[in-house]
């Protein structure tokens, strides 16, 4: 496997020390302050859920130890040092400082107890609140593959909107990030309308533990770039990801470039590459977003052959989402059989009987064991290939239909994963601009 080597962007993501202030004594905040410097992860956090859950017993024994009226002066010792005296809990050491801050009192009532202020209520700590992960909002870390500019990073933006993107250059990069908890969330393609299955992906969904949480999906619009004040005539090569050359390829003939055609990692790779070595002869297949951070002009706009070009990625996770009955869910699942391809038949017939319909069926080798041979004293030795197969149907895991599907399926196969259970994408159909048939206006050459 190959090691990570993260990007820069990646180094802003370990967190300074957060200020800690400090008012009068008497009542605490319970609140829990990182240090990237005491584990491996570059949040600060702890390795496990123990290390939260030690944290939080902490926490809850030192707010009952600390109510106890005291001096001033000791009060103050307790408060500085309160998170130094305890190493462990149940054997876990804890990876963060457990700092109790008191809060400002208000005037004694007629009891003569103090109260807190009420526009400042506390509430209590939970596991949530040390999560690194959030689980919503705009400060979420999504890792994609390629560089800025790529479709990719535009489906991080639709699936988390204002979310801090991290580019990858590998698509198993961008799995390990979300594993090494460098990144809270992957967004990765799947499939193509027009180009199919992205293959590698399914095999890295097996490879690794990740949990799909969500599903986005992202119509392609393709731009011909190139640098300014270059003209068609002076373009020799077409540089672009082996799928957008195939879905521009009738565009670029009608448009009269006899120029050759070569394959690179993504699209906004190939305008970055364009730009940085001033290559004038050179024109790309990418984004009209690529064109505008590349400082590249658009040469031709909508050069897709078919209008209807959508994407569709997978949102990943290191935890599943838990699955519900009240909006339209989809699930993923991956399953093998002993005795080869026979079993098909039975798998779908669970579906059927239940009334589920699939969205998407794949086969993938069984690369631990890819040939399976069966021999025949008569006839001789067969040979027949074995294959792992993807499924996505529409139901929810929290559906009883869904759920006794399962359950018949197993009992037919050797090997049954839920790769996750997680919302449709129900957004409203948005084809790219142009059309097949108008292409003089939209190519104006």
């Amino acid at each position: 496997m190959q090691s990570l080597s993260p990007p820069s962007p990646i180094k802003s993501l370990i967190r300074p020390r957060p200020r800690v202030i400090r008012a009068s004594p008497n009542k605490l905040v319970l609140q829990c302050i990182y240090r990237s410097d005491s584990v491996s992860f570059p949040n600060g956090v702890g390795s496990n859920r123990a290390d939260w859950q030690s944290s939080c017993s902490i926490l809850a024994s030192k707010v009952v130890a600390q109510q106890q009226p005291t001096d001033k002066s000791s009060r103050s010792g307790d408060v500085d040092g309160g998170a130094d005296h305890v190493a462990a809990v149940n054997g876990h050491k804890t990876s963060m400082d457990l700092n109790l801050v008191p809060i400002e009192k208000t005037a004694s009532n007629s009891n003569g107890n103090s109260s807190i202020k009420p526009h400042q209520p506390q509430k209590p700590l939970t596991i949530t609140d040390l999560c690194p992960a959030p689980m919503h909002g705009s400060h979420l870390r999504v890792a994609y593959q390629g560089v800025p500019g790529a479709y990719s990073e535009a489906a991080a933006g639709k699936a988390y909107p204002n979310c801090e993107a991290i580019p990858c250059d590998q698509f198993e990069v961008a799995f390990q990030a979300v594993e090494l908890w460098i990144a809270d969330r992957a967004v990765l393609p799947v499939e193509n309308s027009l180009g199919g299955s992205i293959h590698r992906n399914y095999d890295l969904l097996l490879r690794h533990r990740l949990h799909i949480v969500g599903e986005v999906q992202l119509p392609v619009h393709h731009c011909l770039l190139a640098l300014p004040g270059v003209r068609k005539e002076y373009i020799n090569r077409v540089i672009s990801h082996p799928q957008a050359l195939a879905q521009c390829e009738l565009t670029l003939t009608k448009l009269g470039l006899q120029a050759a055609r070569e394959a690179v990692d993504d699209t906004a790779g190939a305008a970055e590459y364009i730009a940085a070595n001033n290559l004038r002869d050179t024109a790309a297949i990418a984004s009209a977003r690529a064109a505008e951070l590349y400082g590249m002009q658009v040469l031709a706009d909508g050069i897709q052959d078919d209008s209807s070009n959508v994407t569709r990625f997978v949102m990943l996770a290191r935890e599943p989402i838990i699955p519900r009955t009240d909006r339209p869910f989809k699930t993923s699942i991956v399953f093998a059989h002993d005795k080869g391809t026979s079993v098909l038949f039975k798998v779908l017939s669970a579906f059927a009987f239940r009334n589920i319909s699939l969205t998407k069926i794949e086969s993938r080798p069984h690369r631990n064991r890819p040939i399976r041979l069966v021999d025949d004293g008569n006839v001789g030795t067969a040979k027949h290939f074995e294959y792992m197969f993807y499924i996505d149907f529409e139901a929810s895991m929290a559906e009883v239909r869904a759920q006794n599907a399962l359950a018949e399926v197993q009992e037919f196969t050797s090997f049954l994963r839920v790769l996750g259970s997680y919302p449709m994408d129900m957004t409203p159909w948005c084809p790219s601009r142009g059309d097949d048939d108008d292409d003089d206006e939209k190519n104006p050459f």
